[in-house]
This record gives structure tokens, sequence and C-alpha cells, in this order.
């Protein structure tokens, strides 16, 4: 199997790219500047794939950025919220259709490589918090994509069902080095420990009973 796995250079996603590689699957690696104010996440994705010797991408998108007003990721006059995700806070956080842009772009690349599969890493806690995580937004998609080329190129999300301390316990045994992976949604030196995604991470690597190895601002 050839795969195309969308890496943004959080634990995730670098989880999902040794899992599938441990499995000796043909793997490719794509990242996505689209103007996002933690940019430093795009060095931090290339990091596992030069240890695998995995091709990585970088596709420049930051020109869209003005194009997706109202994020706290792409829009300098909102805050990034702290704390644990809820409806509201999480709502600043959505960068409208970034999911859509970031799976077409890695699709089309599928598609000239004749690769299988797109593969991303959602996993349980997503689908609650990002619309562009549904069920039902994966399914119009994966049709759509059947419909783009006589190639087909499936979408896979093999972690949807775990939760974040299942990926850390996975990655804790596949030797991921997470002290490489970038989560933040500050992007400065060091990780905020305060933003949503630093107080999911945190909590992920506590319930592994796993320490995260990346340092936070208090420390």
């Amino acid at each position: 199997m050839q795969y195309v796995v969308v890496l943004s250079g959080g634990m995730d996603s670098a989880t999902l790219l040794y899992d599938l590689h441990a499995q000796d699957a043909r793997v490719r690696a794509l990242s996505v500047n689209y103007g996002q104010r933690h940019v430093r996440e795009l060095a931090a994705a290339a990091q596992p794939t030069t240890r695998l010797g995995v091709e990585h991408r970088i596709a420049d998108l930051s020109a869209l950025r003005p194009l997706l007003a109202g994020s706290s990721q792409t829009d300098d006059r909102v805050a990034v919220p702290e704390g644990h995700y809820a409806e509201a806070s999480m709502r600043v956080t959505i960068v409208p259709n970034r999911n859509m842009i970031l799976l077409a772009v890695a699709a089309a690349w599928a598609i000239s490589m004749r690769s299988d599969a797109v593969a991303y890493a959602a996993h349980a806690g997503d689908h609650a918090v990002y619309p562009d995580c549904r069920e039902e937004f994966v399914a119009a998609l994966g049709e759509a994509l059947r419909l783009a080329d006589w190639h087909q190129v499936a979408i896979l999300r093999p972690y949807v069902a775990l939760t974040k301390a299942d990926i850390v316990r996975r990655g804790t045994d596949l030797r991921v080095p997470y002290e490489l992976t970038w989560s933040c949604y500050q992007g400065g030196r060091y990780h905020c420990g305060r933003c949503g995604t630093c107080v999911e991470r945190r909590e992920a690597f506590t319930l592994a009973g796993v320490p995260d190895p990346v340092p936070y601002e208090e420390t």
C-alpha cells in the first residue's frame, strides 16, 4: 500500500507516520503552510521524516491567510483561547475549511503518484470539536474524491476510534520522538502550556502514564 500522510508536525500525525512506516507501507508526507500562527510546526514535521527517510513536501499556500479570517490561527486580531476546549473557545480556533484544503492537496499528490490513500490522524476527540472531522464530512469528501479522477484514492482515519492518550501509548511503543513534535497554537519559543492544544497534549501524556518530553514556558 502507498499512502500520503497529512503531517502537521504534531504528535498525532507523527505517530501515524511512524505507525504506517512500521507496517512496511510506502509512505510520503505532506505538510501545508496555510499561513498558520504556529507555522513553526512545519519545521517539526520535517524531523520524523528525516529520521525515517520518508519523502516530505511542504505546500506553500500561505497566500490563503487573508481569506481565512476569523480564526485565532490565521488572524492576528483574534487571540488564542486558553484552557480546556469548550464550544465558545473552540469556534475561534477553527480555520475555515481547513481539512478540505489539506486533504484536497494531499489527494492531488496521491493521485499524481498513484498512491492508494490519504491518511490523517483525526482521533476520537476531534469530531466533537471540529466540524470538518465529522463522519458526514469525511464520507462526502471520500465520495467526491472517488469522482475526481480515474485513479481513485481513499481517505483513511485509522485513529478515529482512539483517544489522544491511546495515541501516546502507541507512539511510545513505536519510539516516536515526541520531543521533536510541536502542538502549541501560540507558536512561540516553547509550548505555552495554556492553549487548548497544550492542555489536551499534557492530559494525554498524563493519562497514558508517559512523561511529556517537550519544555513548557513555566518550566
